[in-house]
């Protein structure tokens, strides 16, 4: 079911985004990404893992389909994380220098963001993993039985993967976030004074809120997996497979949570929505209010 609602979830972001103009911003470049991300982990990624649930952790597929799964894994939550810290630079310049925000924030370094967002995340995943860098004896495999395929880990990779995809990036966004939320205070009190670009303004904050949201909703889940995943590389041993796959499934519910987070904090996107899934149309005016127009 979770994966189920994962991929029907973020094929209907990336729908609505492309079928609305009103959508298509650099904002929403990201969150087509970051959608795009969590579209492929329901599609390439979690019917493989809930397989291994059903076997007992038993691996059917051999040693070299178990590099390919846990390199995806590893890649896609990197994607994930690294998306959420562009977005909160995307909407910290776009709150702290309107002015200046369509200067930086163009359509060649989205193009580039963008870009460099899958490259980072492939040179900590399939690179690392495929050469054995991860692996206590630096051999090339994500399993140390036939059948089992779990991401086996040593400290140095350990340490260097937690740190740089995702708790770095976490005190950053987590920095970043506080300083949005600081500035939209204080530009709370003056909205009622405010004249002209109220409407901008709340548009604005409402956009930060719902992106803030996600990010808090992200850490949530994705927290106690990366956790676990820094102490099975600094102890050398595995966790519990019960308390392995609560967290894992954890940090997997996170792509399925995200699309419902769009629907219930923006009304652009709640509309679309409901658009697309009621296959809503434009009221026609009556034969009579159409004469002589």
């Amino acid at each position: 079911m979770v994966t189920l609602i994962t991929i029907f979830g973020n094929v209907l972001v990336c729908l609505v985004v492309g079928l609305n103009r009103k959508l298509q911003s650099h904002t929403n470049c990201f969150i087509v990404s970051l959608a795009v991300t969590d579209l492929l982990l329901g599609l390439l990624v979690m019917p493989f893992s809930a397989i291994l649930e059903l076997l007992n952790s038993e691996w059917p597929f051999g040693t070299t389909f178990c590099n390919l799964y846990t390199s995806l894994d590893v890649m896609l939550c990197t994607a994930s994380i690294l998306n959420l810290f562009v977005i909160s630079l995307e909407r910290y310049l776009a709150v702290t220098a309107p002015l200046r925000y369509t200067l930086v924030i163009t359509p060649k370094r989205v193009i580039i963001s963008l870009g460099l967002i899958w490259c980072i995340s492939i040179m900590f995943s399939f690179l690392p993993i495929n050469l054995g860098w991860n692996t206590k004896d630096l051999l090339v495999r994500s399993s140390n039985r036939t059948n089992q395929c779990h991401l086996e880990l040593n400290t140095v990779y350990a340490i260097v993967d937690a740190f740089f995809t995702f708790y770095i990036p976490l005190a950053i966004m987590s920095l970043t976030y506080y300083k949005i939320f600081k500035i939209a205070r204080e530009h709370a009190k003056r909205i009622s004074t405010a004249t002209g670009c109220t409407l901008p303004v709340l548009k604005e904050h409402k956009a930060t809120v719902t992106l803030a949201t996600v990010m808090g909703v992200f850490i949530i889940c994705w927290f106690p997996y990366f956790t676990v995943f820094l102490y099975e590389g600094i102890s050398g041993t595995q966790s519990d497979k019960t308390i392995f796959a609560v967290v894992l499934w954890l940090g997997y519910i996170n792509s399925a949570l995200n699309p419902i987070v769009y629907a219930a904090l923006n009304r652009e996107f709640r509309t679309a929505y409901q658009k697309l899934l009621f296959f809503q149309e434009r009221t026609v005016p009556p034969a009579s209010e159409n004469v002589g127009r």
